[in-house]
This record gives C-alpha cells, structure tokens and sequence, in this order.
C-alpha cells in the first residue's frame, strides 16, 4: 500500500506541477519513447541475470508491494519453536529428538508453525545447527563462526533480486538518452518541415530523457531500495535463531536463551518478556 501510494503521490507531484505551470500533457504521451526505454532496460536486465534471479526479483517485488516482512507474531512462533526444540534436546532421548530434525516436513513439533516449516531453507538452517549441538563436539565459538559464514551466504542471495533492480535504475537515465538521441535523429530526418513540427518532434524527443531519469530515480530506485529493506527484514530469525543457539550452547537453560534471541529482535517488531513466556507455555502444552 505504501508503495503505491507513493508512486500515485511522485507522479501526481510531477505531472500535476508540470501542468500547472503550462506544460501540455499530450506532449508526455510518447508510447515508443516508453517502448524503447522499458525494452532495452527489460531486455539488459534478462542479459545480466539467470533465470533464477528474474524470478527471485519477481517475487522480491511483490514482497515490497505487499510490505511483507515477519511482524512480532511471527517472532514469537519462532521462539515457541526454538523453545519446544531446546526442551526436547534437553529432556528427550537423543533417538527420539532426532526423529524430529532428520523428517521435520512429519514432525509435529514443526506442524505446529506452518509458516516455517514451509520456510524450507530457514527450517533447516535451524535443524542443521541442533544437528550439531546434539553431536555434543562442536565448540560454541566454531558454530557461530560457521552461521555467520552461512547467514553471510544466505543474505547475499537474498539481495540479488534488488542489485538486479538497482543496476536496472543505475542505467535508466542512459537509456532515455538513447530514446532521445534517436528522437533528434528522427528530427533531423525532417529538418525542412516547419518550426512547429521540428519543435513538436525535438519536445517528444526530450521526453525519452525525461521517463529514463523519472524512471530511474522515482521509481525503479526506490523499489529496489524497498526490496532491500523487506529482505534485510527477513533476514533477521537468522540472527534470532543464531543468538537463541549459541546461548545454549553456551549453558543458557532454554527460557534464558530465548531472551538472547529476542534481543537480537527490532524494537518495534520485538514481543514482550511476557508475550514470549505466554507463548513458550504454550509451546510447552503442545510438546
């Protein structure tokens, strides 16, 4: 919602105040100079990256259209689920827990957070990790070194879709100066007509100039700077995750562990001390 609206309030600014200061709106109709422009950045941007990575920066577009990013309810099933696990590897035997990170799409304990267990890579970034802590060799300092490394990794991917889009913007301003160019060549193919018509003919040309900056830095910029920002968002329950583990690792009893991930946890999307007790007791019924 907040990206649209902010896309209606640029445009209706720039166009409401080109308008309002004499400007004809049918001389910004230029259908090829958009055809062009829109083209040549689509196709660049279908050169530059797999397919992989067109589809990721799809889907990295609707996340920013959508605003999607983990709220506090989302946190605090994540915690009730570090919380549920902790116990079970505190408390069960090692045969029984282990049924649950080798088949996590059967396990009960995962059924009961559909929303990470259809997370595929974050569930088993948590499994992979409770993996080794249940080995019993692995020192604290080694593990997060090595989630850092493998967070580091993750990120990286996560971000491809916006420096997709970010270089899509950086070159937009030279490609509505290719549509211009090719405007002026357009002019000068009727350099005898009469100054009404090379005029109206250069003023379409300067257009392509105009919706390659407009685009680049109203538009597509911005976009890419929301994709970021939702993806640095979700990137966050690795370093709650990340800070929950390595607490227990350390000799943290689970409920003490859970207070290190939840610090790790944005202010304003960060639940309570009471919130999270709430939900781990009930995670504790359901175990």
């Amino acid at each position: 919602m907040g990206v649209l609206l902010g896309i209606i309030v640029t445009l209706g600014c720039v166009i409401g105040g080109y308008m309002a200061m004499g400007g004809h709106l049918s001389v910004l109709i230029q259908p090829w100079e958009v055809v062009i422009i829109g083209g040549a950045a689509f196709g660049t941007f279908l050169v530059a990256n797999p397919l992989s990575v067109v589809k990721d920066t799809g889907r990295s577009l609707m996340e920013a259209f959508s605003g999607k990013a983990p709220k506090e309810q989302d946190y605090l099933d994540m915690l009730s689920l570090l919380y549920t696990l902790l116990r079970q590897l505190k408390d069960r035997p090692k045969s029984e827990f282990e049924n649950h990170i080798d088949n996590p799409d059967s396990s009960p304990i995962f059924e009961a957070y559909p929303t990470i267990q259809k997370n595929t890579e974050f569930r088993n970034f948590i499994c992979d990790y409770l993996r080794l802590i249940m080995v019993g060799n692995a020192r604290p300092h080694e593990v997060e070194a090595l989630m850092e490394e493998e967070i580091q990794t993750v990120r990286h991917d996560a971000l491809k879709g916006y420096h997709a889009l970010q270089a899509v913007a950086d070159g937009l301003p030279a490609l509505g100066i290719v549509a211009a160019v090719l405007g002026v060549v357009k002019a000068m193919g009727k350099i005898n007509s009469t100054p009404e018509v090379l005029g109206g003919l250069i003023g379409a040309a300067l257009v392509g100039t105009f919706i390659g900056i407009f685009a680049s830095y109203a538009i597509v910029g911005p976009l890419a700077a929301k994709v970021k920002l939702i993806r640095d968002k979700k990137m966050r329950k690795y370093f709650v995750a990340k800070q929950t583990l390595i607490a227990h690792m350390n000799g943290s009893v689970p409920q003490v562990a859970l207070e290190f991930g939840r610090k790790a946890i944005a202010s304003h999307d960060r639940p309570s001390i009471n919130a999270v007790e709430e939900a781990t007791v009930t995670a504790g019924v359901v175990a």
